[in-house]
């Protein structure tokens, strides 16, 4: 059963969730950009050398999927932001909060494979900790639905997406 709908209608738009949803999605995009960036010394050289699967996609798919993706993480994270603005019940609002936690545990995560895989090429560290993220998404997904169904379906790319990369993960570290 969801909990509440609506953080996102028109009134929540003329009491401030437009700005939360752009401060959410340039954080979650600024500290990803910063944390891809932070990995890229030396990056091309080992990356270009390591087998690969034939579904590896082109590098400059990253960017623009990522990019994409911390905007979608960033509505998402802003609906439930919104939710703990206006909602009146103080267990859903504790519930709202919970979500709020939960999501920057699992960015924390994320912030951490980029570096683990490319500036440190632990790639077996960074499968583990891909998994987590995996799993991390699932839960969320499940908690924001049952408070916003628009928050938990933004969700859904970026959990294509970390399935995706984890097989690619999961390839790299087979093959090397």
């Amino acid at each position: 059963m969801q909990i509440h709908t609506g953080p996102h209608n028109t009134s929540s738009f003329k009491n401030g969730l437009w700005w939360k949803i752009v401060i959410c999605s340039l954080a979650c995009l600024g500290l990803g950009t910063l944390s891809g960036l932070s990995s890229m010394s030396g990056f091309e050289d080992w990356y270009e050398q390591l087998e690969k699967p034939f579904f590896t996609p082109p590098n400059w798919l990253f960017g623009p999927a990522w990019t994409i993706l911390y905007i979608l993480m960033g509505g998402s994270l802003a609906i439930i932001w919104q939710m703990v603005a206006v909602v009146r019940y103080p267990i859903f609002r504790k519930f709202a909060k919970r979500g709020i936690v939960i999501f920057i545990i699992h960015f924390l995560f994320n912030l951490a494979w980029t570096p683990v895989f490319f500036k440190y090429h632990l790639i077996n560290l960074a499968l583990v900790i891909i998994f987590i993220i995996l799993a991390f998404i699932i839960i969320l997904i499940r908690h924001f639905f049952r408070l916003d169904r628009l928050s938990a379906f933004l969700l859904i790319p970026y959990l294509l997406w970390v399935t995706f990369a984890t097989a690619l993960n999961l390839a790299i570290v087979v093959l090397n």
